[in-house]
């Protein structure tokens, strides 16, 4: 079980475990899922939407994290614009997401940006 302390090693992992082919031309949702001492669990796609958007699926979300027993979170999504900042709704999103999951005790680590060449945090940047 690998265990995820930083941002990029979030990215590497995310990498692995996509097909980076789709990465320009739709928008993906994933989270990840991880125990109290940040060693993965499981990576899930909890959101396919076009190439402006994508509906996340709040309570999918919540549910893997309870039935995995996951301590923490690291959300994740692509902009197939190539675009590295996060939109009013990504940031809306995330807040919404991070005060949900503190009422079930689950920390939000992280939420990542990726696009074909780069990625963004938003803890990195002060965001989350």
């Amino acid at each position: 079980m690998l265990s995820i302390s930083s941002a990029k090693q979030a990215i590497v992992i995310i990498r692995k475990s996509i097909d980076t082919a789709q990465l320009d031309l739709k928008e993906f949702f994933w989270v990840l899922l991880l125990s109290n001492a940040n060693r993965l669990i499981a990576i899930a796609e909890v959101g396919k939407g076009t190439t402006q958007s994508v509906v996340v699926n709040t309570k999918e979300i919540f549910q893997l994290a309870l039935k995995t027993n996951a301590s923490a979170i690291i959300l994740c999504h692509n902009h197939p614009s190539g675009l590295l900042k996060a939109s009013d709704k990504d940031i809306q999103q995330t807040k919404k997401l991070q005060k949900m999951a503190k009422i079930l005790e689950i920390t939000v680590l992280d939420h990542l940006i990726i696009t074909s060449e780069s990625f963004l945090s938003f803890a990195e940047e002060g965001i989350l």
